[in-house]
Formats: structure tokens, C-alpha cells, sequence
């Protein structure tokens, strides 16, 4: 079982077996979880104007957002030169970051019955918020994870954006070691601070049903990614 709140919970109250060392584990470890990744994700480029998004753009993460929008083959190939050529020589990587983008945003197009008929692309958002997105990313640094809505954490797709810290590669360790203390099994465990709740996700799902974690954080904000994140893994 999976609780979440918006208030600070007094440790008292939710730890009050008597094995104090494995229950302390997550607090002492959180300050792994305390920085974004944004710093490393992109180099400087010169500051130009980039298009504000479209003021009705949908603040679902971009996987799980219906694919409501057909684009015709050329369309999608001209937006994909237009972004490659935006990649400065000295950031290679930002042409697998174009890859993930077109990959969250694509779905499968239903096949024409007509051969004539032009390919069509089905995609989660439309071009001209991707363009924007994709500016975002490149000309103001704009971390992926939240251009795109999630991070890939562990074996979890986690749900990300403003307000929230990116979860890091190191945390994993932190579900590791609690998975490595003896008779973590029967203990409750609290994440306070939790964030996007990728700690508490990845930990309830280690101790199964019948295991208890608490997950609290003071942002309204945090606690309604981590409740999405909660709810898509099926968690309570």
C-alpha cells in the first residue's frame, strides 16, 4: 500500500515500530534525490526568441496522451530537418534526444484500404507545440525530461515536469539498499519529500501488497505527479 499526502507527516507517527535503523534509511538517503539533471543536458547556444507554447497545450506527460493528431509523411520529415539542423556540431546527443521526441510522440497509423492515399502519421501532440517544445530543449536548455513529461528510472517510466525534481540514475541505489536490509519486508516505510514518488513507487512494488510505504511532500504539485505515478502502476 501506497499513501500520499500534501502535508508534513510527523515521523513519529508513521514509524512507530522499534527497528529505527531500516526506517531512517530513505531520510538519510534523500539528499541524493534533492537535484535536477538539467545542468548536463544540454551545452550554451545563443539565446533567440522561441515560440511560447500554444496556450491551450495539454500538461499530460506526451506517452500518455491519445494520438489525435494526423500528420501527413511530409510534414513529419520537414519538422524532423528543421530540428536536426537546429543540433549545434558540439551536442551530438541532442540527435537521440530528436529520436525520443518523435518515438513519445508517434503512435501506430491505421493502414489505407487506398495505395494512393498519403502515409499518415498519428501523433500526441501537434507539430507546432513539438516545434516549440523542441526549442525549448535546444535553444533554452530546457531539461528533456521535461520537454517530453517523464524520465526513465530504474524499470519505471516516471511522469516529470515544473515543480518537480528529475529523478537521478543514483537514487536507484537508494531502492537497492533498502531491498538489502533484513526484514525490510515487515517494516513501514516512509519518503518525505518524495517528489515525482519514484522512491515510494519503486519500494511498494518491491514489498507487494502487503507492505505499507508513506510518501508525503509539501508541493501540491509533487503530490499530484506522484498520485499519476501511484495510479499508472496500479499502486494505492
Amino acid at each position: 500500500m501506497l499513501s500520499l499526502s500534501a502535508r508534513p507527516i510527523l515521523a513519529a507517527f508513521l514509524l512507530p515500530k522499534p527497528k529505527p535503523k531500516p526506517r531512517r534509511l530513505l531520510l538519510l538517503l534523500r539528499h541524493l534525490h534533492s537535484s535536477s539533471s538539467a545542468s548536463a543536458l544540454t551545452p550554451p547556444t545563443p539565446r533567440t526568441t522561441t515560440p511560447d507554447l500554444p496556450e491551450d497545450a495539454d500538461p499530460t506527460p506526451l506517452f500518455l496522451r491519445p494520438p489525435a493528431h494526423p500528420v501527413p509523411d511530409a510534414s513529419l520529415a520537414a519538422f524532423r530537418r528543421r530540428a536536426a539542423a537546429l543540433v549545434p556540431p558540439s551536442a551530438p546527443h541532442l540527435h537521440r534526444h530528436l529520436r525520443w521526441l518523435l518515438a513519445d510522440a508517434s503512435a501506430p497509423a491505421p493502414s489505407s484500404a487506398d495505395p494512393a492515399a498519403p502515409h499518415l502519421h498519428l501523433l500526441r501532440a501537434p507539430l507546432d507545440e513539438l516545434e516549440a517544445l523542441w526549442l525549448r530543449h535546444v535553444r533554452d536548455r530546457r531539461p528533456f525530461q521535461y520537454v517530453v513529461g517523464n524520465e526513465h528510472w530504474k524499470d519505471l517510466v516516471v511522469a516529470v515536469r515544473d515543480g518537480v525534481l528529475i529523478p537521478r540514475p543514483e537514487t536507484e541505489a537508494v531502492v537497492d539498499m533498502v531491498g538489502a536490509v533484513e526484514g525490510f519486508q515487515d517494516g513501514w516505510w516512509a519518503d518525505l519529500g518524495t517528489g515525482s514518488g519514484a522512491i515510494a513507487v519503486a519500494v511498494a512494488r518491491m514489498l507487494g501488497p502487503a507492505g505499507r510505504v508513506f510518501a508525503t511532500d509539501v508541493s501540491e504539485v509533487a503530490v499530484e505527479v506522484a498520485r499519476l505515478n501511484v495510479h499508472r502502476i496500479k499502486l494505492r
